[in-house]
């Protein structure tokens, strides 16, 4: 934008002064003709003046050839006498078309064929006729001092057209500026950071709509607040039921029994307190966990189920920790996620792998992949599942992978769901 204001401005100004100054060096041309021919003028009728009244004799000639001299100079107009016998006083003349006409007692101005101006003025003497002052200018007298008046043009117009580009400069440095405050803001909104906010500046419309995404950003936080708060009322809720369902547990005459459903309550509660506490986490808690004691603690978790469905689990991770930049409990539901979905859809039987790497440009990467039939198109999105399922479990995975700035990919034979991160410290080795 900055450049290109620039570039506007630069044209505008160039197509203002164009059309200004080529009026200007036009009159400016035309009145230093005027200018010499107007000096040109006056010498002649000082001379005819002057020299009037003693040019009809001859034993004066002398006198006045020295005092037309006197006005004449190297780099000035030609001054000269043309008497009305012929005889030329002064500077190099010629009894023209022009000279005659003056002597019949009419002085002009006349501009010759070869260029420059001659200024003719008559003098009447007393008995040898009528003589002709003569002064003649070239074009370089002519237009003398026209040349230092074109450059003064010229450098208002260079001086015009920089305060113009630095006036440009500053506007549209104070536009940038506030339209990247504007961007930056929103960068930060949509990284999850709601306490950003913009100071107005700029023009009117830009401070509208930096006002407008203030106002947009509070509204979010008020909301997002307001949601998580619900969120936390309904978890804490639960905690009544299962209360109920624990002291029922502990009521069961068999002991066995009352421990195994006990177990799963006591887990049922975490699961509450932990909804809760996430609930009420703030947004951008700086949050990571080691990739591989998760990989390694999930698939202990599952392997009595694994065995149960005579399946087949590798798993491959390296011997360091691998840290990436996602809280812990959301890793491992992203991890349960996964291998639910084998587990829930494959056939018995279906072997699967489970595989963490360190990536050769950094980061780490998580595979789950089986030799089930691969996943329909569909249940790649949220809410769609090809089993009957809520269609939630793959959804969970890609947003653990993107909401830290990672991704994720699917692909085949096979279902091959693999989770990347970007780069974090700790390197391992990677998978056999």
């Amino acid at each position: 934008m900055r450049r290109t204001l620039l570039l506007l401005t630069a044209a505008t100004t160039a197509l203002v002064l164009t059309a200004l100054l080529v009026p200007l060096t036009l009159l400016t041309r035309s009145h230093a003709a005027d200018r010499a021919t107007a000096e040109a003028t006056a010498r002649a009728q000082w001379v005819a003046a002057a020299m009037g009244p003693t040019l009809g004799r001859a034993s004066e000639r002398a006198d006045a050839e020295q005092a037309v001299e006197s006005v004449n100079s190297a780099s000035g107009p030609g001054t000269s006498i043309v008497f009305a016998d012929g005889a030329v006083i002064g500077a190099p003349a010629a009894v023209t078309d022009a000279v005659r006409l003056a002597r019949e007692g009419r002085a002009f101005t006349y501009e010759p064929s070869g260029g420059g101006r001659q200024v003719l003025v008559p003098v009447q003497g007393a008995a040898a006729g009528t003589a002709v002052v003569q002064v003649t200018m070239s074009t370089g007298q002519l237009y003398d001092g026209m040349l230092s008046s074109w450059l003064t043009l010229a450098g208002i117009g260079v001086g015009l057209v920089l305060i113009g580009l630095v006036l440009a400069d500053r506007l549209g440095a104070r536009l940038v500026g506030a339209t990247r405050a504007l961007a930056g803001t929103a960068d930060r909104l949509a990284t999850g950071d709601l306490t950003a906010r913009v100071e107005p500046d700029g023009p009117p419309e830009l401070r509208s709509v930096a006002s407008q995404l203030n106002h947009l950003a509070a509204r979010i936080d008020e909301l997002l607040t307001a949601e998580r708060e619900n969120a936390a009322d309904l978890a804490h809720r639960l905690r009544t039921p299962v209360a109920a369902l624990r002291l029922d547990a502990e009521g069961l005459r068999d002991a066995e029994e009352a421990e195994r459903i006990g177990a799963s309550v006591a887990a049922l509660e975490r699961g509450v307190d932990e909804v809760i506490r996430k609930a009420r986490r703030p947004l951008r808690e700086p949050a990571g966990a080691d990739l591989v004691a998760v990989a390694r603690e999930r698939t202990a978790f599952w392997e009595p189920l694994v065995s149960d469905q005579e399946r087949t689990l590798d798993v491959s991770v390296p011997d360091a920790p691998l840290v990436v930049a996602v809280p812990e409990d959301e890793l491992a539901a992203a991890l349960d996620a996964l291998i639910g979905n084998v587990l829930d859809h494959t056939p018995l039987g279906v072997g699967f792998r489970v595989c963490v790497r360190e990536l050769p440009a950094g980061g780490a990467e998580l595979v789950v992949a089986d030799e089930g039939p691969g996943l329909p198109a569909r249940a790649v999105s949220r809410g769609a599942s090809g089993g009957g399922s809520t269609g939630l479990g793959l959804s969970i995975a890609r947003r653990t992978a993107e909401e830290s700035g990672g991704e994720v990919s699917f692909a085949g034979p096979g279902a091959v769901v693999t989770l990347r991160w970007p780069a974090a410290r700790l390197p391992g080795r990677g998978c056999a």
